[in-house]
């Protein structure tokens, strides 16, 4: 299948068909897992992808807790309440996913006195972490991204003809049009074997429509950080390389 197809035409046609077209409310809609009985000290943030999934077709944010992430955690004693705001597609449309995701939930959970804060993300709110660490890492223990989309496909191939992310040169662009080269100019910069730096965890299914891009990441980071499986860009994908990074205690590091 070729990938084609105008994205923002593609994207709207998804949450049409699968009834995931909201209208952004201020603050974000939120479902919140916190542990009744002891306080924990940290805090995971989920961040939805477009559309739905079998278990969960409409209500996308809850998709964490209905494909079993929240449990995860839970059954692991991990250290971490968990939240799951509907960052849906219109956020990102009208450019206000950063805004609403530090105002509505980092800076509430920072006065609350969370002391560790990470994002996991999958396709869309993967891409959706990203930004937010570029735009405010001195808010982030790190990001777990699973499936990312990572922009156009023009962009992708640039980088890939000119040897990958340590050889290309991004030149001179508009920053406030050009949000996919300044992307992954930013991650081209972006010093992943610092460790003052917020790690990026990576994880893809080998057979995902975007894996040209994660691929492109995927070779710039340590390659602890990357696990790719035989899979597709499904919820069965993600969950399965969410549960060997637990595995491989990367909270723990």
């Amino acid at each position: 299948m070729k990938w084609n197809v105008n994205l923002t035409t593609l994207i709207l046609l998804i949450f049409f068909l699968t009834g995931c077209m909201n209208s952004n409310t201020i603050p974000l809609e939120t479902e919140y897992y916190e542990n009744k009985t002891q306080p924990q000290p940290n805090l995971i943030i989920f961040l939805r992808g477009m559309g739905g999934t079998i278990n969960c077709p409409f209500k996308c944010h809850k998709c964490f807790e209905t494909e079993g992430f929240v449990d995860t955690i839970n059954q692991k004693h991990l250290p971490f309440d968990m939240v799951a705001p509907n960052a849906h597609f219109g956020y990102y449309q009208d450019r206000s996913f950063v805004i609403r995701l530090k105002k509505d939930i980092i800076d509430p959970a920072k006065k609350k006195g969370y002391q560790k804060i990470w994002l996991v993300g999958i396709s869309m709110g993967a891409f959706g972490s990203v930004m937010y660490l570029k735009e405010h890492p001195e808010d982030i223990a790190g990001v777990i991204i699973l499936g990312p989309f990572l922009g156009r496909e023009d962009i992708i191939n640039e980088v890939t003809v000119n040897g990958g992310l340590a050889n290309w040169d991004p030149g001179p662009y508009d920053e406030k049009k050009d949000w996919a080269r300044k992307l992954w100019h930013w991650l081209k910069e972006y010093d992943h074997y610092n460790i003052e730096n917020a790690p990026i965890y990576l994880g893809i299914g080998s057979k995902d429509p975007y894996y040209k891009g994660q691929k492109l990441l995927a070779d710039s980071l340590p390659p602890e950080r990357v696990v790719e499986i035989d899979g597709k860009h499904r919820f069965t994908t993600f969950k399965n390389c969410w549960d060997i990074f637990l595995d491989l205690e990367v909270f723990n590091q």
